[in-house]
């Protein structure tokens, strides 16, 4: 009987380690995301001339920070307190001034729309907030300058080509 209980008790404590260690890699994991995420945040504030970059390190307030570089007032935060309708209000306030502030960085505005994807939306939001961070005028493939020209390039050739119709 005491080898039965023995085998249980060391399971049990098999099990909890794997758990635990489970536990702290999650944490370590979401300690460097959450690095990452506020030296962009920073890194993209301090491009656009923000004065106050460092609240990109305190977690309400980095909030408050994308909404006014998005052209809102700060004050738009406390929609937090009001649940669920509270949340989906400033969640779309959200969007909307991440969508201004790409574009403020010349990238396309709908980056911001990768929120609302399930699952992968916040991996995508990760990645473009990275390029836009530390991405340089060289590295970036189509800004909306360069879209915008190249249309104006395509409008023009298209009227050459009318004209000698």
């Amino acid at each position: 009987m005491y080898k039965e209980f023995s085998d249980i008790a060391l399971n049990s404590v098999g099990w909890t380690a794997l758990i635990a260690l489970g536990i702290a890699i999650a944490i370590v994991a979401l300690l460097a995301l959450y690095i990452y995420k506020s030296v962009a945040l920073m890194k993209i504030a301090k491009r656009l001339r923000y004065k106050n970059a460092w609240l990109a390190w305190i977690p309400v307030a980095d909030v408050a920070m994308i909404l006014q570089l998005g052209e809102f007032h700060w004050v738009w935060i406390f929609l937090i307190l009001i649940p669920i309708f509270g949340w989906i209000a400033l969640y779309v306030l959200f969007i909307i001034a991440t969508w201004r502030i790409f574009e403020k960085c010349d990238f396309p505005g709908w980056f911001s729309l990768s929120l609302i994807i399930p699952k992968i939306g916040i991996v995508l939001y990760l990645v473009t907030i990275g390029f836009i961070a530390w991405g340089s005028e060289n590295t970036k493939t189509i800004t909306r300058k360069k879209a915008k020209g190249f249309v104006e390039w395509v409008n023009k050739d298209t009227k050459k080509k009318k004209r000698k119709r």
